[in-house]
């Protein structure tokens, strides 16, 4: 076993104290206590429920027209590494923590500035545009990052489909609150449910997806089954998953990482390796499987196709 040296630990391989004690707090807890404060609950349909079919094949899915020639990371490492606050804090813990996530049946409603609301069923959503297979880049804000060969469709099929009002100018993610299910839920790490928005262009740009399946195959409970977006040029947690609830808003909707740390995590998050998280240097990323670092590219690689997105605006302050 390789044991380092204080000196030798960079100060973005160093768990902040605050989510030390949320993790400490988190394993405590997690083997005794059933309960704690009541907690709000958002609640996907009636018995009998069922979980992802694990493995089974996505049919009638294309290739997509965006996707990287990198080298894909593997799906053992992709599905057995993952951020998932709604489990546990630890990156390793929620493949397994997540196998009984009930997924099926599962309903996302979508409201707010739209003229037509609408709640579909996960198997209608399915059928909603045809899928295809893009491989992305997926880069996490602590400096690590894969390639993913996600399955899904543009949102803006779904947006289309629900008719935003003149008014609307962006769109809030809901994820699953299920104490039940979802352990991580049951500690104040983050305000949940977890909240993620986006201005409505960026959500109607052909790069950002609603996905449903990675390697071709159902999209596993630990990647944000049954249905997640993937936003590729913006960090990860901007992807918001297990989603239950799409709204359209006129102003900016507050999200999980930007209340709880303003500072450290801005509403735009695209990747800019000119902009310092405050407590490490984002110019550099270690992709998973690799021990050497590359250069982080700005907007995560997808610089010819969203800069315009962000045209005269100032991307240090608005990080």
């Amino acid at each position: 076993m390789l044991i380092k040296k204080a000196e030798d630990i960079r100060s973005s391989e160093i768990t902040p104290k605050s989510m030390y004690l949320n993790r400490r707090t988190f394993l405590a807890g997690a083997a005794g206590l059933v309960g704690a404060a009541a907690i709000a609950k958002v609640s996907v349909s009636a018995a009998p429920k069922d979980t992802a079919p694990t493995g089974q094949k996505l049919p009638g899915v294309v290739k997509g027209p965006f996707s990287t020639d990198e080298k894909e990371t593997p799906f053992k490492d992709i599905t057995n590494y993952n951020n998932y606050y709604e489990f546990s804090t630890d990156k390793y813990e929620p493949a397994n923590l997540a196998k009984g996530l009930h997924t099926r049946p599962w309903t996302v409603k979508v409201e707010g500035l739209v003229q037509k609301p609408k709640t579909f069923d996960i198997d209608s959503l399915l059928k909603l545009a045809t899928l295809e297979e893009r491989i992305y880049r997926h880069r996490c804000v602590e400096g690590w990052s894969m390639v993913i060969p996600w399955v899904g469709y543009p949102l803006k099929a779904l947006i289309d489909q629900v008719q935003p009002l003149g008014k609307a100018q962006y769109i809030e993610f809901t994820t699953l609150n299920d104490p039940d299910q979802m352990p991580g839920v049951r500690y104040r790490v983050l305000n949940w449910p977890y909240k993620e928005g986006l201005r409505l262009d960026e959500a109607r740009h052909p790069l950002a997806i609603l996905v449903f399946g990675l390697y071709g195959e159902v999209l596993p409970n630990q990647n944000g089954a049954p249905v997640r977006v993937h936003v590729p040029w913006k960090y990860g947690f901007k992807s918001a998953k297990s989603i239950v609830k799409i709204r359209f808003t006129e102003k900016q909707p507050s999200t999980a990482w930007n209340d709880a740390a303003p500072n450290e995590y801005g509403f735009y998050s695209n990747v800019n390796p000119n902009v310092d998280h405050p407590r490490w240097s984002q110019a550099r990323e270690r992709r998973i499987g690799e021990f050497t670092k590359r250069p982080t590219l700005m907007f995560n690689g997808y610089g010819d196709q969203v800069a315009s997105l962000y045209a005269g605006m100032d991307l240090k302050k608005n990080f």
